[in-house]
């Protein structure tokens, strides 16, 4: 965002403190209207030219997302990759619904996970109302024809657990430094990370009784404890 506001010639500048109150409303270009019409930019933006400009802003915002991505330079967070491919190899469905521009999902399904089948992503604009809404969920559901019960989710923002929570799935959540404040109470797990066996291991927050928990979480640990 800051880069792309930079481009655009303006100086504000969001901090990391800033930019988590901002995750309470889902989606870049809500975010950047609510900065708008809150804080105000640097310089005014007439309402008529509103819609249009911050459009191509988040257009550009996406386009060096990808850049970073594609260039390794936001690497996937611990334990990702692994859990996604013993789900793979445990013959489950994965998918991914996501408030993120289409691009940027894209970016890292078919860019960064390229040895991952995804059976679904649901990503942008593809449901009228975001999270917290339960909508990209139940589309997701209606689409694979699973039953909330079938389904873990895997989140990490208090919007995402509530909308998984309405939706009705299990809810595994993996914290970060700009959620780890929130309510994530709605989870049924809560780790820091989901933990690799040679790298970087999580910490249980919650749940999880009854799993031998060695800083990795895993799949098949998770399939046995919501049976």
């Amino acid at each position: 965002f800051n880069m792309t506001f930079k481009e655009f010639g303006f100086t504000d500048e969001w901090s990391v403190d800033y930019y988590h109150e901002l995750l309470q409303i889902a989606g870049g270009k809500e975010r950047m209207k609510h900065h708008n019409h809150t804080t105000g930019f640097s310089k005014p933006i007439a309402a008529e030219e509103e819609d249009e400009l911050v459009k191509a802003m988040h257009k550009r915002k996406t386009a060096l997302f990808v850049e970073l991505i594609e260039t390794g330079k936001l690497p996937l967070r611990p334990g990702i990759h692994r859990f996604m491919k013993e789900a793979m190899d445990a013959g489950l469905l994965i998918g991914v619904c996501t408030t993120s521009n289409e691009q940027a999902a894209k970016a890292i399904t078919e860019k960064v996970l390229t040895d991952i089948k995804f059976d679904i992503v649901l990503a942008g604009d593809v449901v009228e109302k975001k999270k917290p809404d339960p909508a990209i969920y139940n589309l997701a559901l209606a689409k694979t024809g699973l039953k909330p019960e079938e389904v873990i989710v895997v989140e990490d923002s208090k919007n995402g657990v509530l909308a998984a929570k309405a939706a009705g799935t299990h809810i595994v959540v993996t914290t970060n430094h700009y959620t780890e404040k929130e309510d994530l109470s709605g989870g049924d797990i809560i780790v820091t990370c989901l933990g690799d066996p040679d790298g970087e291991k999580g910490q249980l927050r919650k749940g999880g009784a009854g799993i031998e928990y060695d800083g990795v979480l895993r799949v098949k640990q998770l399939i046995d404890y919501f049976s």
